[in-house]
């Protein structure tokens, strides 16, 4: 069972190299780790670069950085240049105490040919579970934020995740780590590379979806996300951020009316402006 495992690099490289080590260890597949540098720091760049050569990696080297779906692209179309069937993107923050994760991620890819997408249960710090999610609604449910507020979170995920407990077909898998099949991926023109950062996973949804074809979640394989939020920086950065992707993803596939769209659009304008005023008081 040949595969190509992608791992998107950004001035991560200790998590990177950690990373690595789990998936040198995957057991009853063939694999090629792949690590696109996404125009890491010089110094960052250096150590992962010099790792990858001990290591017998291949390394990729961006100039610029485009963002996470770009990013990727890069080692999706190097992968699928190598004629790889399947291919693994993870962030460098992923662990794999499973030595078979990947072989019991493929599994009902090869089983079933109509899957294209397949994640995992991915579980956090916090010990939350990250996967699987519920489809993002139409312009109807856009005041959820709303809701939320009130609402008494749960202890182990989060509101916007679905069923983690069994195996099933479902709407959407987070995007920390996933599988994929590279001949849909090639069908689509590869991930969208409009946004940045964030809604990713939603438009892969509807991208899955409008091909007619299935996304899979499965209990079988189990991963960490060893993410810490500390270290995201900005918040204001991130919610303009979130908001510019979010605004595309309304527009470009929600498949709501002209009307939906607009309210939809308005909520999020809201959200964000609300987001970003109790982000600089706080700060």
């Amino acid at each position: 069972m040949k595969i190509a495992t992608i791992l998107l690099n950004y001035n991560s490289a200790n998590d990177c190299k950690k990373c690595i080590g789990y998936l040198l260890l995957q057991q009853n597949v063939q694999q090629e780790i792949i690590v696109v540098d996404n125009c890491s720091r010089d110094e960052e760049k250096r150590a992962i670069e010099l790792f990858c050569k001990e290591k017998g990696i291949t390394f990729i080297a961006n100039s610029i950085n485009s963002g996470y779906n770009a990013g990727n692209n890069v080692g999706l179309r190097y992968a699928a240049e190598q004629g790889y069937e399947y291919a693994l993107i993870a962030n460098p923050d992923m662990e794999f105490p499973q030595k078979d994760y990947i072989y019991k991620l493929l599994q009902p890819m090869i089983d079933d040919k109509e899957i294209v997408v397949c994640g995992s249960d991915i579980v956090g710090l916090d010990g939350k579970h990250q996967s699987p999610m519920y489809r993002d609604g139409n312009w109807r449910d856009s005041g959820g934020w709303l809701t939320g507020i009130f609402k008494k979170q749960k202890a182990d995920t989060y509101d916007f995740i679905d069923n983690y407990s069994t195996s099933h077909y479902c709407a959407k898998v987070s995007g920390c780590c996933l599988a994929v099949r590279l001949s849909f991926i090639e069908c689509i023109g590869f991930f969208d590379e409009y946004p940045l950062l964030y809604c990713e996973e939603a438009i892969l949804s509807r991208q899955v979806e409008q091909a007619g074809k299935k996304m899979y979640y499965t209990t079988e394989a189990q991963a960490i996300h060893a993410h810490r939020k500390s270290e995201k920086g900005n918040p204001v950065k991130r919610f303009r951020q979130w908001r510019r992707s979010r605004l595309y993803y309304i527009k470009r596939y929600s498949g709501d009316t002209a009307f939906g769209r607009f309210m939809a659009s308005l909520s999020m304008r809201i959200n964000i402006g609300i987001l970003i005023i109790y982000s600089r008081i706080k700060g």
